[in-house]
């Protein structure tokens, strides 16, 4: 069993560079209309998650023809398809997850799929977007970058406790981000390696393309 799930969430465009350093042999979750995003990309599918009220009838059809297992839910639910994707996520006992797609251009979404990913403790967590990357930092996480590019850090649903950075043109030592403070906004890369790491608490880092 792969320790690691690429979750596709559709939603937005994403460029064909998402693909690049996919693991090989991931286990492979297609959140609704994710599946219509897999087939553009050429992913492969595991299992299909959803209520499926937006993933395109082509895409479902095809996805029949192949013997793809689907978990279906109910329209009215109270947790949203990537919700329970990365909940089945969770019960394969991996240890990262790739989420690939979810901006989709409206910012609640957005917010709500950031919150989301904070949240998901003990996980490596990295979200490929149309418009950059997120990764929950998982204790330490080493991150590469193109010297001079942007990287902003933020805290979610409570302080992150002894954050401490390297590579970065201003670095943190051993200090807490608050939610609400923008201490950790549009720092920078100096070389093309940067190091985070902190010891308590939810973490994004966020590299816009």
């Amino acid at each position: 069993m792969s320790d690691t799930a690429i979750i596709l969430a559709g939603g937005d465009e994403v460029p064909v560079t998402v693909l690049e350093g996919l693991p090989v042999g991931a286990y492979v979750i297609a959140a609704d209309s994710g599946l219509d995003l897999a087939a553009k990309l050429g992913i492969k599918v595991d299992v299909v998650i959803g209520d499926l009220d937006s993933a395109s009838q082509a895409a479902l059809d095809a996805a029949k023809r192949e013997n793809i297992p689907f978990q279906r839910h109910p329209v009215d639910k109270d947790a949203t398809d990537l919700t329970l994707a990365l909940s089945h996520a969770r019960e394969r006992a991996v240890s990262s997850v790739i989420v690939i797609g979810g901006y989709g251009g409206r910012i609640d979404h957005f917010l709500a799929n950031a919150s989301l990913l904070a949240a998901q403790a003990g996980l490596d967590v990295e979200w490929r977007t149309g418009i950059g990357r997120v990764h929950r930092v998982n204790g330490t996480l080493r991150i590469h970058g193109t010297p001079g590019a942007t990287v902003s850090l933020l805290s979610f649903g409570g302080p992150a406790r002894g954050v401490r950075t390297s590579g970065l043109q201003w670095p943190l030592l051993h200090e807490d981000l608050h939610p609400g403070s923008t201490r950790g906004i549009s720092n920078r890369f100096t070389g093309e390696w940067a190091e985070i790491a902190v010891a308590e608490g939810n973490l994004l880092v966020m590299i816009p393309d």
